[in-house]
């Protein structure tokens, strides 16, 4: 079919037949955002008209989708740690104490990480802007146990190849086997770094800068995994009234109540 023959019916026409075949919401929205993406891009590339376009963004996602949010407890980490292959622990080390994306992990070069000032600096991000991220002691012995090369600019590469990990699916699913961990991804140590972090009672836009969001609105889904926020807005009020609820004001006012 031409692309320009695509219109917003036959993208909902495609929604209905993916929600008669009991396709979840999530999957269903994924493939109408590629597809939003995909026109975008050809409009770039001037293989369609504009009016095509809006055509296939009239269209809607749909509601009610489930945003996945896994992530490790504190144990399990451990163990998925401690079952790691050699090459893979510092990796998943630093994924849990950053936060970083995967392409950022692999993509990481010596120049941008200061151990003496235990600073990681992001300049290629996702949504393009700078971010720096702090190194704790636990990231920070497991980057200086690391082998430097000086023909190698990569932290984490093949030494084979001398070039990034570009896929380490299965040596971190084998070590999720061992460590009896199910339905886990790569991407999930980074929901792991961030539900940590506002269990721990940290700021959501501290967290929010830490992961290089965009919008606060990504980093309010971990917002329910804790309600430090809320009880430091209601101690609040505590300041306000310890002041005034003294024992010489509740006598003066049992005199009110009680004049006899």
């Amino acid at each position: 079919m031409p692309l320009n023959k695509f219109n917003s019916n036959l993208i909902e026409k495609l929604q209905t037949e993916c929600m008669a075949k009991n396709y979840k919401s999530a999957y269903i929205n994924k493939i109408v955002t590629i597809l939003k993406h995909m026109f975008t891009k050809a409009l770039d590339w001037e293989m369609i008209t504009e009016e095509t376009l809006k055509k296939v963004r009239k269209v809607k996602l749909l509601k009610g989708e489930v945003k996945r949010l896994r992530y490790l407890s504190e144990e399990e980490a451990e163990r998925l740690v401690f079952n790691c292959e050699p090459y893979l622990k510092p990796i998943v080390v630093c994924a849990l104490n950053t936060g970083m994306r995967k392409s950022e992990i692999f993509g990481l070069t010596w120049d941008r990480v200061d151990l003496k000032n235990r600073i990681i600096l992001l300049d290629k991000t996702k949504n393009g802007e700078r971010r720096e991220i702090p190194i704790n002691d636990t990231l920070l012995q497991a980057l200086s146990g690391l082998v430097r090369r000086l023909d190698c600019k990569y932290v984490f590469y093949n030494p084979k190849t001398l070039k990034p990990f570009d896929n380490v699916k299965r040596s971190f699913s084998s070590a999720l086997r061992k460590s009896h961990i199910l339905d886990f991804h790569f991407h999930d140590l980074r929901h792991t770094f961030a539900s940590r972090l506002v269990m721990a009672g940290a700021h959501l836009m501290t967290v929010k800068e830490l992961l290089g969001h965009k919008d606060i609105k990504m980093t309010l889904r971990y917002s329910h995994l804790s309600q430090a926020h809320v009880r430091q807005a209601i101690s609040v009020l505590d300041k306000k009234y310890d002041s005034c609820v003294t024992v010489e004001h509740n006598d003066r006012f049992a005199n009110r109540a009680n004049p006899y």
